[in-house]
């Protein structure tokens, strides 16, 4: 919440105090939280979902209920499942007790797993059609689930050139797009990106809508296809095409199924990586499946079989 500014100086500290313990109560008088869609229901309903949210601790141990961990982190993959399977109980005439019990019944109710293993296990990604970066024969792969609105994500970018940059042979990287629901322009920027990549420009417009990502809508997003000098007719066509559309929700539902939770997450030879996306964190564990090629192997059939939509 923005503290309210009554232009007296005397009184500035004391107003943004109690923003801050207002906004730390909000979560218990909204009726509406972030990436909540109540639309659709009834007013009681809606006090039904929100009693239930208010109530209910969320799965990802943040020690919050669930409406406040939608307030204070709206990006928890937890709270935001939790939250959806509340409100589809509801709308399906469920009571409050019922919705509580079918979230509770959920995947989303498991929580984080508490694996502190680098690499998850080996699992089969879908990549034909997917842009990619690096020599196509490289004996490692990694698969990025991206966002261009995450802050993480942005981050995320020179790590990766650098990554590319110290082992020019051996790493080849494939983007897949997976915008998160909180982030309103994330979506039609994955739109502009899959578009640019019909004509050959996906990594000049990928390193352009994260270098413009407070302002992805579309003017901005048309200047800057304009500026790479994409052909314009056909970039607002592909824009706006189901076909691209289709590629964008398949790469979510391909993340989905790889056990993606949030952005940006890495595959490694189709193992996703659980540590931090550096340069020093993560070139020790590609140095080991470059040392250990049986266990990259190991790996290899799940990877080529995805080589297939």
């Amino acid at each position: 919440m923005t503290p309210l500014s009554l232009g007296l100086g005397k009184i500035a500290a004391l107003c943004v105090l109690s923003a801050a313990l207002l906004s730390a109560q909000d979560w218990k008088t909204q009726s509406s939280l972030p990436g909540v869609d109540l639309s659709g229901l009834t007013a009681a309903q809606k006090a039904t979902v929100l009693k239930v949210m208010r109530e209910q601790d969320c799965s990802c141990a943040c020690g919050m209920k669930t409406a406040e961990c939608r307030v204070k982190d709206p990006g928890c993959y937890y709270s935001h499942g939790l939250a959806s399977v509340i409100v589809s109980s509801i709308k399906a005439g469920k009571t409050g007790e019922e919705a509580l019990a079918a979230s509770m019944k959920s995947k989303f109710a498991q929580g984080p797993q508490q694996d502190t293993r680098l690499l998850d296990d080996p699992v089969s990604i879908p990549v034909a059609g997917a842009p990619a970066i690096g020599p196509s024969n490289a004996p490692v792969t990694l698969i990025e689930f991206s966002d261009f609105q995450c802050p993480y994500c942005v981050k995320a970018v020179p790590q990766l050139h650098a990554l590319l940059k110290a082992y020019p042979t051996q790493v080849k990287l494939i983007f897949k797009e997976y915008p998160l629901e909180i982030h309103s322009q994330a979506a039609f920027a994955a739109l502009a990106a899959e578009a640019a990549n019909k004509q050959g420009k996906f990594w000049p417009m990928h390193d352009a809508l994260f270098a413009h990502r407070q302002d992805l809508s579309r003017p901005s997003v048309l200047g800057i296809a304009k500026g790479l000098g994409l052909e314009m007719k056909r970039f607002e066509a592909d824009l706006d095409s189901p076909q691209t559309k289709q590629t964008v929700v398949r790469d979510i539902q391909d993340g989905d199924r790889a056990g993606v939770e949030g952005t940006p997450t890495l595959f490694i030879n189709g193992q996703r990586y659980n540590g931090a996306i550096a340069l020093e964190a993560l070139k020790p564990v590609l140095d080991a499946q470059l040392r250990h090629p049986a266990a990259e192997g190991k790996t290899a059939s799940a990877r080529t079989a995805s080589l297939v939509r």
